[in-house]
């Protein structure tokens, strides 16, 4: 079994896990060479992906191309509205072209307020790479995981048999800090000496409550590690020892912040800093 284990985040639903493969191992690499001279290596087969993003993929249909088409009218009222709304809040804080949403649209959650926020978000830097549709699928894939109890166990599964005697380390980035966080929660046992957390949503309030098991503090003995961008709007908040307290090694989770420039949620860009080879570096130790 490999020693480092990678969860991906949302949007990966028509790849694969090699496919991820072939960008995670190079820029994990470049992480570790940054540490101690590069004394930490990853030789071939230590890093594992556990894919679970075609468990989001539209089924095909008679000349049915990418993602469904999706409209501002299909953003659902609840989870869906508020997670748009709070992606618009965190961005208008980072990016002086975003204007801040008004108190009629947070307090509206209308249909106009949805479509104007994804007006807004399509011309914002931190969305510039992300079509509408494609953005509406991303809302899509969080709410599903966090309320769809099929789903949820299938991408749990993914990662609980990912994880083997020989793991040592869990690196997750985006929702898939979550799923890695729940997996590991139901894992008693398990040998992993480090959680590492690329750009996580785990300290938003709506993704907070519906955690199971519910949190009480980060459970075992393993270090965890949060490495997030200021940027970074899906991790809207930073300082995740806030919500999750120290754990029974008193060390609670560790806060690094890096600066990944303009593409401040991108996977690789996380895998090749600094911070993120350290963590990695001393749970192989």
């Amino acid at each position: 079994m490999a020693r480092i284990v990678g969860v991906h985040g949302v949007g990966k639903q028509r790849l694969g896990g090699n496919t991820l493969l072939k960008d995670w191992e190079p820029a994990l690499a470049d992480g570790l060479d940054r540490v101690d001279g590069g004394a930490a290596k990853l030789a071939p087969g230590d890093l594992r992906m556990a894919f679970y993003g075609d468990l989001f993929r539209p089924p095909g249909d008679t000349l049915a191309v990418g993602d469904p088409r999706f409209t501002p009218d299909d953003v659902e009222a609840g989870f869906e509205t508020e997670l748009l709304l709070e992606w618009w809040a965190r961005c208008a804080r980072t990016d002086p072209g975003v204007p801040p949403p008004g108190v009629t649209d947070t307090l509206a959650r209308s249909p106009r307020a949805v479509q104007t926020a994804l007006r807004v978000l399509q011309h914002a830097r931190f969305f510039a790479d992300i079509s509408l549709r494609g953005l509406v699928f991303d809302l899509k894939q969080v709410r599903r995981y966090l309320t769809d109890d099929g789903l949820r166990a299938a991408a749990r599964r993914r990662v609980e048999e990912a994880i083997g005697p020989d793991t040592r380390v869990v690196v997750a980035h985006s929702l898939g800090s979550v799923v890695a966080y729940e997996a590991l929660c139901a894992l008693p046992g398990h040998r992993v000496r480090a959680l590492v957390t690329l750009g996580s949503p785990l300290g938003m309030r709506m993704v907070y409550d519906r955690l199971r098991p519910e949190p009480g503090g980060w459970p075992g003995t393993t270090a965890w590690t949060n490495v997030v961008d200021e940027g970074d709007v899906v991790a809207a908040v930073k300082d995740l020892s806030l919500f999750f307290g120290t754990g029974v090694t008193g060390e609670g989770v560790t806060g690094k912040v890096v600066h990944n420039g303009s593409h401040a949620h991108d996977a690789t860009l996380y895998l090749t800093a600094r911070e993120t080879g350290q963590a990695v570096a001393e749970g192989l130790a």
